[in-house]
């Protein structure tokens, strides 16, 4: 896996972000932050079957509510832990086809990674790939050597993402009532 430098970043205000952040460029992908221009793609990403059977319902219905998600929760996690979910483009044709990076969540003691893909773009091998490049940065860019993960137990292609890119299951969790598989590297 091939990676790139880091581009710099600038605030605009405390309620506008601008970012040309490229996070890592891998043999087929470009890794970067997310911008509120990428709302059309993450409304059709997390309004896409896999995303509601396995990640959730997060009640994205237009684009607006898409750019809200990307500046208050993608662009938020940026600003406050320097990671966050990045947006996946392939290089061939420039198409956006996932989001893959690291999460803070307030019950896990290290980010856990996360990931999706367009249908399109499941099972082709790029979110490993991505994960793979996820990981290098995290621990070249922040020093973060322990990351978990975190899937449904009958999410087997994320389970199997997950222990490629050196993750192994190690016990089962429950979250609000739900019960998830926790891996950790």
């Amino acid at each position: 896996v091939l990676f790139s430098g880091c581009a710099g970043r600038a605030r605009v205000s405390a309620f506008s972000y601008i970012s040309d952040m490229k996070i890592a460029e891998t043999a087929r992908l470009i890794i970067e932050e997310a911008k509120a221009s990428d709302a059309p793609f993450f409304l059709n990403l997390m309004n896409s079957p896999g995303w509601l059977q396995f990640i959730g319902d997060r009640k994205i219905r237009s684009v607006d509510d898409a750019k809200a998600y990307i500046q208050n929760s993608l662009i938020a996690s940026y600003q406050r832990h320097q990671f966050g979910l990045y947006l996946l483009t392939t290089k061939a044709n420039h198409e956006q086809i996932g989001i893959c990076g690291l999460l803070q969540r307030d019950y896990l003691p290290v980010p856990d990674i996360g990931f999706a893909t367009l249908p399109d773009y499941e099972g082709k091998g790029y979110t490993t790939e991505a994960g793979l490049a996820i990981l290098a940065d995290a621990n070249s860019r922040l020093g973060i050597t322990n990351v978990a993960g975190i899937t449904l137990p009958n999410n087997i292609a994320s389970q199997r993402v997950l222990e490629k890119i050196g993750l192994q299951s190690s016990e089962e969790i429950v979250r609000d009532g739900e019960t998830l598989m926790l891996f950790r590297n």
